[in-house]
């Protein structure tokens, strides 16, 4: 059974052929993330000015930076920041943040009203301000820039979690475990949790993005990833200076942070309609459903056609075979 349903799982996340090509996207990317030493014989950091500003050639394909560095060398070592930065912030933001939604649903109150006051509090600041106030009191460093944007993020996934705990919590499945003598951790964990992880799971697909964002604004502010270290955003904020001579040096790291986010949300969505039991239960329907219509407009499109070409065929056939007729019979009255 765990068999069939894994395989129903799958079956589900890659229906859709974006989905396939936007996971082939993101698995490129992250590889040459983590074997650009292997991929690229260039140093991201070492410079060299005799070969400054040069454009995409044999011996670097997307050019040199003004200072002579390779710029596909730094955008794979860029993207191993961009990405850690990402998942780790991500990551540490949806589970503190699910676990107090978790905490201010159930307790409901007074924990409920402080916790989520808190997080009013938080979202009620820009998350720019907050991550830069955030940036100056813990320093710079890759570790310091993944917790301050993990903290500006916890806000979202609490009052998400929390709804979908408020929503959930009175099923009749969580009334059936409360009956058979569950707990309510027991309860919590086992039937509400779970339906809470697949909005959670879309929201982190889609703050993927933001993440990487605020990190570069970061690195623009002069508040994140101490150069020359490469980040994408640190990238495009160099590159901006240079966007009318050499707009390559901008739109390349531009295009890797695009792709990142809409391969994200693709694959988010997708995950969504793979975890959610109601949308995994219906996929199947769902695409008969749309075969039937289908076949039901083609039908519709094609009947009046093949009418009218029977009908063409018909009087084709009727006027030979009456001269024909007419013909014989000439001949036999002669």
């Amino acid at each position: 059974m765990k068999k069939i349903k894994n395989s129903r799982m799958l079956r589900v996340l890659f229906a859709r052929k974006s989905v396939v090509i936007c996971t082939i996207i993101l698995l490129v990317m992250i590889f040459m993330a983590i074997f650009a030493p292997l991929l690229s014989p260039y140093d991201p950091i070492k410079t060299d000015l005799m070969h400054t500003l040069e454009g995409p050639s044999w011996a670097h394909w997307l050019g040199t930076d003004g200072t002579g560095r390779d710029l596909l060398t730094r955008l794979m070592y860029g993207g191993r920041i961009s990405f850690i930065v990402g998942f780790v912030s991500v990551f540490v933001a949806g589970i503190i943040g699910m676990l107090l939604g978790l905490l201010a649903g159930m307790a409901k109150g007074v924990v409920d009203n402080v916790i989520m006051r808190i997080m009013d509090a938080m979202m009620s600041i820009p998350m720019i301000v907050l991550a830069l106030f955030l940036g100056a009191l813990f320093g710079k460093g890759l570790g310091n820039i993944c917790l301050a944007i993990s903290i500006c993020m916890i806000p979202g996934y609490a009052r998400v979690t929390r709804g979908q705990v408020l929503t959930v919590r009175n099923s009749d499945y969580v009334t059936a475990g409360y009956l058979c003598g569950g707990s309510t951790i027991r309860n919590t964990f086992r039937h509400i949790f779970p339906n809470c992880i697949s909005v959670n799971i879309v929201m982190m697909s889609l703050s993927l993005g933001g993440a990487i964002l605020c990190e570069a604004s970061l690195s623009y502010l002069g508040m994140g990833i101490n150069p020359p270290t490469p980040t994408w955003g640190s990238m495009v904020s160099e590159g901006y200076s240079k966007l009318a001579t050499h707009p390559i040096l901008a739109i390349m790291p531009g295009v890797c942070i695009m792709l990142v986010v809409l391969c994200f949300s693709i694959v988010g969505d997708a995950m969504r309609d793979a975890l959610d039991p109601k949308l995994r239960g219906t996929m199947g329907e769902i695409r008969k459903k749309k075969t039937r219509w289908l076949r039901a407009a083609k039908k519709l499109v094609t009947e009046p056609y093949k009418a009218a070409a029977k009908g063409t065929e018909a009087a084709a056939g009727t006027v030979p075979g009456t001269a024909g007729s007419n013909d014989a019979g000439g001949s036999g009255t002669d």
